[in-house]
């Protein structure tokens, strides 16, 4: 069943994305129809008047989602599932022409000779004013002078159309007329083009690790396969045609000559460390240049200006050849398009970090699965299960070695016959350390539940003791001038700054990772509490001291229910803090949790298991904002209405 859904990942988006136009359309009539009818009986800023918009989060939603399988070319897979395999041809004549597009003002805004000769000339203009004339002679200045002319003249020779010999002239001509004859075979009907028996046993459109189908699978792309064969053969034999000016050998050959006699001065010399290295460096930049003028690849611009025309007629031909292909690649593949790369070809633009609804949920789903054995979660851990937890695992986790220690006695030791018999002590030890059966309880497991539990338990433990110094904070002048000072000089600190160190001081099990989520959870709460306990209205306060009220009865009473509003909400941000954090930890550090796969898709670039595990972050902060939502509904009800 799963691998008939990911082999027609195209059809079901397809009616995914229908079905979410439709519910777009749909929520916003009756968002609309609602609005009209209620509108008049509402105020505006009433808070009352935020509640309900259902619709409105549906209108959103599919939004959001219409966007994402638009960028990320969910649509046009969905509606055009072989175009992707179209333009991997186009992209492969592409490719075959490219080296003669990249030395003609159609590739490169200019010639490649245009700008070999303006670099090179400019080389050699600063080489002349810059010769280091204490480092040779009078005569040696002069040869050189004579000696960049030498070159200079190698670029006039061939940029001038008189020295280009017929034989040149003759391939350059002949290669231009094979690029119009290519252009003219994309005319011919693909009627009687059909794809091999392999091309059809292709995996389809983005259901393996290789994107996009390579062989061609539709009349339109044989035929542009073929053209791009032949497209290579011409490039080949246009990288071979050289401009050997017949003017230039003895030329070539002089100056072969003076580079070699300066530089057996300059090995024979005994020159200073300082005039040596400067005759050296000036030698091998002029050598330098030379060389690159020597392999006859300047030519005069006239003689491309053929090959320029029937590259650009040749555009012109692929542009019709692709027909409706363009129009679709210009509407629903948004981007680079379509590249191909050595063996195979690729999405580029937003599809290429952007992968598609339906692979993320495909890879969800192989993640999501428990069997381990066959493929399902990740790097030898489920996703989200259950497994049978040991009690004594939870008794070792919540009660301290230490509680051992203080009951009086001491620990058993080996008899004269080696044995030991252990007493009260050792066996609460062992309890204490969770190694007494105590029986086992289904639990969760996994890497969500692993995150989740640091987060939980770092949260609990940052209400526990936050809140209480928070609101002794509020009321009592010693806690605010002795603890302030303490967290306020930690709490602006970024806590990845505080990781290396934790992670280095607990290492890389869970002890770390919840003292720093802890010490989030503690500061924000610690100031919720605090600066709820001091909004509370001095006349409520009053009122329960000339009631009779002890401290603590105000506390309990006064302070603390008119304070939850704050303390609720630095919760609701405790836990939105402490998921981003945890995140960042298990990527530094960790072998388990969200972060940790998101690490491990970072670095070998899995852009779809990424993407999951950044949705699958973004749902459970949503879930347990949510849960806060209701929590603070039910818990502080007049909120928004005295």
């Amino acid at each position: 069943m799963l691998e008939w859904l990911s082999d027609n990942r195209s059809s079901i988006a397809a009616i995914l994305i229908i079905a979410l136009i439709a519910t777009f359309v749909a929520s916003i009539y009756f968002g609309r129809k609602r609005s009209a009818l209620i509108d008049k009986d509402e105020v505006f800023g009433d808070p009352q008047r935020t509640k309900g918009g259902w619709h409105w989060a549906v209108c959103g939603i599919s939004a959001l989602m219409l966007v994402w399988f638009y960028y990320s070319w969910g649509t046009g897979r969905a509606f055009f599932p072989e175009a992707a395999n179209e333009l991997c041809q186009v992209a492969k004549l592409e490719e075959s022409i490219s080296p003669i597009k990249a030395a003609l003002p159609i590739g490169s805004r200019y010639y490649k000779s245009t700008l070999l000769v303006s670099r090179n000339s400019d080389q050699l203009q600063e080489l002349a004013a810059t010769l280091p004339r204490d480092a040779f002679g009078p005569t040696e200045q002069a040869e050189i002078e004579d000696l960049i002319e030498g070159i200079e003249q190698l670029i006039v020779n061939s940029s001038d159309p008189a020295n280009l010999d017929q034989s040149t002239v003759d391939e350059l001509t002949a290669l231009a007329t094979d690029l119009r004859t290519l252009g003219e075979r994309l005319r011919q009907p693909t009627g009687g083009l059909v794809p091999t028996a392999e091309a059809l046993a292709q995996p389809k459109w983005g259901t393996t690790y290789t994107e996009i189908p390579i062989l061609p699978i539709t009349g339109r792309g044989i035929l542009f396969d073929q053209s791009a064969v032949e497209a290579k053969a011409i490039a080949d034999r246009f990288n071979k045609i050289r401009n050997h000016v017949a003017a230039n050998d003895s030329l070539i050959e002089d100056i072969k000559a003076r580079i070699e006699r300066f530089k057996s001065t300059n090995e024979a010399g005994s020159f200073d460390e300082s005039v040596a290295e400067q005759r050296e460096a000036y030698i091998k930049a002029l050598e330098r240049i030379f060389r690159r003028l020597d392999d006859g690849l300047i030519f005069p611009a006239a003689s491309l200006q053929g090959v320029n025309s029937a590259i650009a007629d040749l555009d012109g031909e692929m542009g019709d050849a692709m027909g409706s292909l363009g129009l679709v690649s210009a509407l629903f593949l948004p981007g680079d398009g379509i590249v191909k790369s050595r063996t195979q070809c690729t999405e580029q633009g937003s599809a290429r970090w952007l992968p598609k609804p339906t692979d993320v949920v495909a890879t969800f789903v192989q993640l999501a699965n428990p069997d381990i054995e066959n493929g399902g979660g990740y790097r030898g851990v489920t996703l989200l299960w259950w497994k049978w937890l040991p009690l004594a695992n939870v008794v070792g986790f919540l009660f301290p070695d230490w509680i051992a220690d203080l009951w009086p006695g001491e620990y058993a030791s080996h008899g004269p016959d080696g044995t030991i018999e252990p007493n009260f002590k050792d066996n609460l030890l062992a309890f204490a350390q969770g190694e007494v059966s105590l029986g086992y309880i289904p639990w969760f497991d996994g890497h969500i539940w692993d995150s989740m539990f640091r987060v939980l338990v770092a949260l609990s433990l940052g209400i526990l003791l936050g809140v209480p110094l928070g609101l002794l904070m509020g009321v009592s002048r010693f806690f605010k001038s002795f603890f302030d000072p303490m967290i306020e000089l930690y709490r602006p600190v970024p806590p990845l700054a505080w990781a290396p160190l934790i992670l280095t001081i607990f290492g890389i099990q869970d002890d770390g990772k919840i003292f720093l989520l802890f010490m989030v959870a503690f500061a924000i709460m610690v100031i919720s509490a605090r600066t709820g306990a001091v909004g509370v209205q001095l006349s409520k306060i009053r009122a329960a001291h000339s009631l009779g009220s002890t401290d603590a009865q105000i506390m309990r009473n006064v302070i603390l229910p008119n304070a939850l509003p704050e303390i609720l909400t630095g919760i609701r941000i405790s836990v939105g803090v402490c998921w981003g954090t945890l995140v960042a930890a298990e990527m530094l550090a960790g072998t388990t949790g969200v972060g940790f796969i998101e690490n491990i898709a970072r670095t070998v670039s899995d852009y779809e298991l990424i993407w999951v595990t950044i949705l699958i972050m973004g749902l459970l902060g949503l879930i347990l904002d949510l849960i806060m939502r209701f929590i603070i509904g039910k818990t502080i009800p007049w909120r928004g209405k005295g």
